[in-house]
């Protein structure tokens, strides 16, 4: 079978390498890609959003199947554009896709269907929502739109959340992402993520993860689109996962049905679980990054037939086996993410660290240049390792991304501390 994947981040080379391993995958392409990526599938130059060149290249190579790694192109409607051609796709329509693409849409849903989420509310007048933090206490303040998981400030003051709401909306930090903003209550409690293959009918729960937000150790810093990750989380009991598909993941999908829109793909809830019980900070409509690559580490069945069941409604044919070894990601930064950062540093290491047992390193944000390859993004790597512990993965991916190095490389030194302590 050909297989297109789009995107070019840590979360498509990840799929891109899992991908390769199918039997049934008798070509793979690209686009656009990353030098990582380029080890295992042929990669086409072509952007994420040029949907006519992409549609074009299907056309031309009797592409089979795409699959749509980034938001930005389903909240674009791509997958639409290439259902409408009669060939299969792995992501959800654009209405479906509302659900990251516009956080107020999902509130709105959420409040509809009862679903266990912050209180809040919407502005889109910057003065109005700067008279409101005023009398709250600590907030959330997000950007209602796309924001590669930046346009997220957690303010325990009101200055904070002043300088929030002006940097979003008056200095248009994230364009036109944040025309609107949602300021919510502040919950406290661990964050976990849970990802769920669904089919319009059917929903398959994957193993769960803990992704590492703030750039900084502790949990400090400014929010990024992931620092690291883990799975499994000891957040998570079996017990508390079957309630998590009752109460939030299926009254959501009846609520998009109720709507009319049928949802395929990957519905990602990240969760804060409180002490009254887990609640909805978000909804993604594609796989996390950096949570892919430990989640593909431990997966142990063929990703192509699972996608698959998806695109032919036949998720309920499917039984993902897990490698029961747990699987930590630490992610390397650009000097100056989430802010601006250089690119072109040279990199150095990569192979040392990919030749250590049960490591892969997977390119986020990489490029090739005169031989040589070079950070191109502000996440650079996620060095991934499987363990017998979690302490032995953790233990594994340090040694491995000790072996790297570019000038300026930052990561966070306590990756999987909620899970040690």
């Amino acid at each position: 079978m050909k297989v297109l994947l789009i995107g070019n981040g840590g979360r498509e080379h990840a799929l891109a390498w899992k991908l390769a391993s199918s039997p049934r995958v008798t070509a793979l392409y690209a686009a656009p890609g990353n030098p990582g990526i380029a080890q295992m599938a042929d990669l086409v130059p072509i952007g994420v959003l040029d949907f006519e060149k992409i549609e074009k290249f299907i056309t031309q190579n009797k592409i089979e199947l795409v699959v749509i790694g980034p938001e930005d192109p389903l909240a674009a409607g791509l997958a639409d554009r290439i259902t409408a051609m009669g060939v299969k796709v792995f992501g959800p329509s654009r209405l479906a896709a509302q659900l990251e693409a516009d956080k107020w849409f999902a509130k709105e849903l959420m409040r509809h269907q009862a679903v266990p989420t912050a209180e809040a509310r919407a502005f889109v007048d910057a003065d109005a929502a700067e008279e409101y933090v005023k009398t709250r206490g600590a907030v959330v303040v997000k950007a209602a739109g796309l924001a590669k998981g930046k346009g997220v400030s957690v303010c325990y003051r009101t200055a904070d959340a002043l300088l929030a709401i002006e940097r979003i909306m008056r200095n248009k930090a994230f364009g036109d992402a944040g025309e609107r903003v949602v300021i919510e209550e502040m919950l406290t409690g661990p964050e976990c993520s849970v990802l769920a293959f669904v089919d319009r009918k059917n929903i398959y729960v994957m193993e769960t993860a803990q992704d590492h937000k703030p750039i900084d150790d502790g949990d400090t810093g400014p929010m990024t689109g992931g620092m690291g990750a883990y799975s499994p989380t000891p957040a998570v009991s079996d017990v508390l996962l079957r309630q998590i598909e009752r109460d939030i993941l299926v009254p959501v999908l009846d609520g998009l049905s109720r709507e009319g829109i049928e949802y395929k793909g990957i519905l990602y809830a990240g969760l804060m679980m409180t002490a009254a019980g887990p609640r909805v900070l978000e909804f993604n409509c594609r796989f996390g990054d950096p949570e892919t690559q430990p989640l593909m580490m431990r997966l142990k069945s063929d990703l192509l037939e699972v996608m698959l069941a998806v695109a032919d409604g036949k998720l309920d044919q499917i039984e993902l086996q897990w490698d029961p070894r747990p699987a930590l990601c630490v992610v390397a930064s650009s000097k100056g993410y989430p802010g601006s950062y250089p690119t072109g540093v040279p990199i150095s290491g990569l192979d040392d660290a990919d030749s250590i047992p049960d490591v892969k390193v997977f390119h986020s944000g990489t490029a090739r240049r005169d031989n040589q390859i070079v950070t191109d993004g502000g996440r650079v790597l996620a060095v991934t390792a499987l363990g017998d512990t979690i302490a032995d993965a953790q233990k594994r991916a340090y040694q491995a991304m000790g072996k790297i190095h570019f000038d300026g490389m930052h990561f966070r030194k306590d990756i999987g501390w909620r899970a040690m302590k």
